[in-house]
């Protein structure tokens, strides 16, 4: 059980970054779109 959990959690952390990841990109080509900036 341990092991399965090692070999899944990188998965997870790397599904939630690539989801933040993805996220933040719609966000910046929305802005750049509509003139607004990000920060």
């Amino acid at each position: 059980m341990l092991t399965f959990y090692f070999l899944v959690w990188p998965v997870i952390s790397f599904a939630i970054l690539a989801i933040l990841i993805v996220a933040l990109r719609r966000d910046i080509r929305a802005a750049r779109k509509s003139g607004d900036a990000m920060l």
